[in-house]
């Protein structure tokens, strides 16, 4: 949906078709917030049944009662607990690790604005920012990043993310053309809804306030009629904009990984990309199950002894209840009627056996399924499957599934943080005088390996490959030091064969009195001397 100053009650707030993304994006938040109360209310006890179109199949209250979070507790006052292992907030968390765990790098040719880049974007705030938007994304299908400025914060422009349910966004080729963030601003009553939209173009920035429903957008309303937007009205132009100094777009859309396979076949939405949750969570719905199932049996297994009424100590009264003194070593013999086979009333002990290894291999193989599914090896999460003593080689390779899912998604980012630190700069140049970028530039953007050598193992490599002849000084110390420039690996070189007595000419230069008519140079001795 664009924006219109005129828009009217009527319109549809989400727009279509984003309404259907971001009920799919209320799901998996409900997952990755990981609140029980949620997770119940979303699959069928709130007062909106949320269920997908092949589940009406089966008839609407058959449909809920296939998911556990879904079916109602009954009968009625019976206890059941029910359990959420946090599993889909753990996959969020191991996907931002494995992407700013280590920083990536933003480079340009120019060293002024390079410094300028340093001081605004290579920086642990912005580092943080980013690990936190890669772990929504993860859950959400996506992150949005913008350009911001407030001189009473910062001199400089500024980074911000803003979540991929709080944003409609506009496609060329599947490229970010415009986006239209929202906010629903406090201070309203429950029939009325405030809503703050920011609008991005190539060039400028439009501000709009909305008074609706929680279905409609609603009308427009002046910009100063709360004072979350208020500083706008004395900063936009007479059609609510605000100009950003650059021809660039001042927003980006980063997709956590594509392609979406719901939405393929919606043009508007095939570019959103996909949750990592996308498509198991029933995995997640059937592992609560297992785990509250596992509690159940702990909790049915408590010890209990089943009494006679006559070993009962009253508590005051007829109505008032009685008790049982396990520490009373003399009971009164009763006439009864029931017992053993001597005349005595039992006293049964009752005990059930807890299913720990049934349950354990469900979980570990439910779980397994899980991060199979969703891009990443158990290793990752420190499943080794009781592996003691592996070797660092042996542990990569564990981790080559959530390697490859990385490098997928690290892709993703550097086509988004690139143009858009093109662009910062070119509002940091505008607004506060800071060095720019060319017009055609795009700065660089470098996540490196993610996974680093053990340097034990390099160091049994290097010393094989001298044992074995097979690499030079300089093969063997970039082997060990792989980020290390030129400069360093020959000054490193020739540390190593000074201390090593190695240090003589090359044959292939080096020049006898003789051969150059005069004294020797004092580099070393030749043969006869």
């Amino acid at each position: 949906m664009t924006y219109r100053k005129g828009a009217s009650m009527g319109d549809q707030w989400p727009p279509a078709p984003f309404d259907r993304a971001y009920q799919r994006m209320r799901e998996h938040d409900a997952w990755y917030v990981g609140n029980p109360e949620h997770l119940a209310t979303f699959y069928g006890r709130g007062p909106v049944v949320h269920t997908r179109p092949a589940q009406y199949r089966g008839g609407l209250v058959g449909a809920v009662s296939r998911f556990f979070w879904g079916r109602p507790v009954s009968p009625r006052g019976q206890q059941r607990t029910r359990l959420h292992v946090p599993l889909a907030s753990d996959i969020a968390t191991a996907s931002a690790d494995l992407l700013f765990a280590e920083p990536p790098r933003i480079t340009v040719e120019n060293s002024a604005t390079q410094s300028r880049l340093d001081e605004i974007v290579n920086t642990p705030g912005v580092h943080s920012a980013l690990l936190e938007a890669a772990e929504v994304a993860a859950a959400l299908g996506g992150v949005y990043l913008r350009v911001v400025w407030d001189a009473d914060i910062a001199r400089h422009a500024m980074l911000d993310a803003v979540d991929a349910d709080a944003a409609v966004p506009e496609w060329r080729w599947r490229e970010l053309s415009a986006v239209t963030f929202w906010q629903t601003l406090d201070g309203t009553d429950g029939a009325t809804v405030l809503r703050h939209l920011e609008r991005h173009e190539p060039g400028r920035i439009m501000h709009s306030l909305y008074l609706g429903t929680d279905d409609e957008l609603g009308r427009p309303i002046p910009l100063t009629e709360h004072p979350s937007t208020a500083w706008t009205a004395r900063v936009v132009d007479a059609d609510g904009a605000i100009d950003t100094g650059t021809r660039r777009l001042t927003a980006n859309y980063v997709p956590n990984i594509r392609p979406s396979r719901e939405w393929r076949s919606v043009p508007a939405l095939k570019p959103l990309g996909r949750s990592d949750f996308d498509g198991v969570e029933p995995l997640f719905d059937a592992l609560d199950e297992t785990y509250s199932s596992w509690m159940r049996d702990v909790r049915l297994a408590k010890a209990r002894l089943l009494v006679p009424a006559g070993y009962l100590q009253p508590l005051g009264g007829p109505g008032a209840g009685a008790v049982f003194d396990d520490d009373q070593e003399i009971f009164t013999e009763l006439n009864m009627l029931t017992g053993r086979g001597d005349g005595s009333p039992p006293i049964t002990p009752s005990q059930f056996a807890i299913r720990v290894r049934e349950h354990r291999e469900t979980v570990e193989q439910i779980t397994h399924d899980v991060l199979r599914a969703a891009g990443y090896s158990p290793s990752t999460f420190g499943e080794l499957n009781g592996a003691t003593g592996i070797t660092a080689t042996e542990v990569t390779d564990r981790r080559e599934l959530s390697e490859t899912t990385r490098d997928k998604k690290s892709r993703y980012w550097q086509a988004a943080l690139g143009p858009l630190a093109g662009a910062l700069l070119d509002v940091d140049r505008a607004v506060f005088g800071g060095a720019g970028i060319g017009l055609d530039e795009t700065p660089l953007v470098d996540f490196g390996d993610q996974a680093q050598p053990d340097p034990a193992e390099l160091a049994r490599t290097a010393q094989t490959l001298l044992a074995a002849e097979a690499a030079s000084t300089d093969v063997r110390v970039r082997l060990v030091h792989p980020d290390w420039d030129d400069d360093q690996v020959a000054a490193e070189v020739a540390a190593i064969l000074a201390e090593t007595g190695r240090t003589v000419p090359d044959p292939a230069t080096f020049r006898g009195p003789d051969q150059a008519g005069g004294a020797s140079d004092g580099m070393g001795t030749g043969p006869g001397q």
